[in-house]
């Protein structure tokens, strides 16, 4: 699969590629996103082919303005126009209800929608380019390892996309926060670099979150209680535990730190983050896919801070991993 550089001639390009019913890797400033025309239904199947994703997971479709939204959602509430205000292009979807002519095979059956735009130069490009919606999950095999470099789409996708569009690595590093709007209280269904705290203050509201989201119907991306995980067994611990388990020097361990002062040997590599949050989530999948791609036995993963500044990264490692 041929990497393309993102210029104008190339943005050209996948606009008339998408419009021709393919699927388009590009940049977001979350993640890398598998693209296809909203509003084709058989281009929207081909995304859940690619991914081997159950076609009741609802994708995020992805507009250059908000003045696009009354094309996809209904019933729009003041709360939207206030969060759009505040915050977009932004790593923020949000749930609303569907307008009745947009296909059910982009919802997932579902009469809701997820709607965001993007705050990244490529992707705005595009979609400003392309004119309509663009249906885009990360594109990555269905619970796997989300990719933030093109190298990553063409590594796990291959032939099964059409083209990728290269605008360097995400600068966020983690998927965006979805708030559900279609009910009587926001509610977020997927943490992100957006908090809690910043959307209570802007809707100067209480924002929910559910008591369990393995009990709800699958709304939207990243509900799977299994999801954004290596092929390698992967295990969560704290430090004290962490030091326990790596006096077994019989299995071959990677060991991705936060903080900690650890040395590689001869069984044991050492990717070492620091308790930067923003710094630990750029690099986190990346990092994953590093260690998940030296056959090693297990991936041991040093437990983050858990103040709400790393909720999204706590998510994808609960997600991600077991915790002991």
């Amino acid at each position: 699969m041929t990497i393309f550089n993102a210029t104008t001639e190339n943005i050209e390009r996948a606009t008339q590629c998408l419009k021709n019913g393919g699927l388009v890797a590009f940049p977001t400033e979350t993640v890398y996103g598998l693209g296809a025309d909203a509003s084709n239904p058989d281009a929207v199947k081909r995304i859940f082919a690619a991914k081997n994703r159950p076609e009741n997971h609802p994708l995020i479709v992805h507009l250059a303005s908000f003045e696009q939204f009354d094309l996809w959602a209904q019933d729009i509430p003041e709360s939207a126009v206030v969060l759009a205000e505040h915050f977009f292009p932004a790593p923020l979807a949000v749930i609303l209800k569907k307008r009745p002519e947009v296909s059910e095979t982009v919802t997932g059956g579902q009469k809701t929608i997820a709607l965001r735009i993007p705050n990244h130069p490529v992707a705005l490009e595009l979609l400003r380019a392309f004119g309509g919606g663009i249906a885009a999950p990360s594109a990555n095999r269905f619970c796997r390892i989300s990719p933030t470099q093109a190298q990553h789409v063409a590594d796990e996708l291959g032939e099964s996309v059409d083209m990728i569009l290269d605008g360097g690595a995400c600068q966020i590093g983690v998927e965006s926060t979805i708030l559900d709007l279609s009910g009587d209280k926001p509610t977020i269904l997927r943490f992100g670099q957006i908090t809690r705290s910043e959307l209570e203050f802007v809707l100067q509201t209480k924002v929910c979150t559910p008591d369990s989201l393995a009990k709800m119907t699958v709304k939207t991306a990243g509900m799977m209680a299994i999801h954004y995980a290596p092929t390698t067994p992967a295990v969560r611990c704290d430090s004290e535990l962490l030091a326990v388990l790596l006096q077994d020097e019989n299995q071959k361990v990677g060991v991705l730190t936060c903080g900690s002062n650890i040395s590689s040997t001869q069984n044991r590599t050492v990717i070492s983050l620091p308790t930067d949050s923003t710094i630990y989530a750029q690099n986190l999948y990346a990092k994953l896919r590093e260690l998940d791609a030296l056959n090693l036995d297990l991936i041991l993963v040093e437990q983050p801070p858990q103040s709400e500044m790393w909720a999204a990264i706590n998510d994808r490692l609960s997600k991600a991993t077991r915790y002991d």
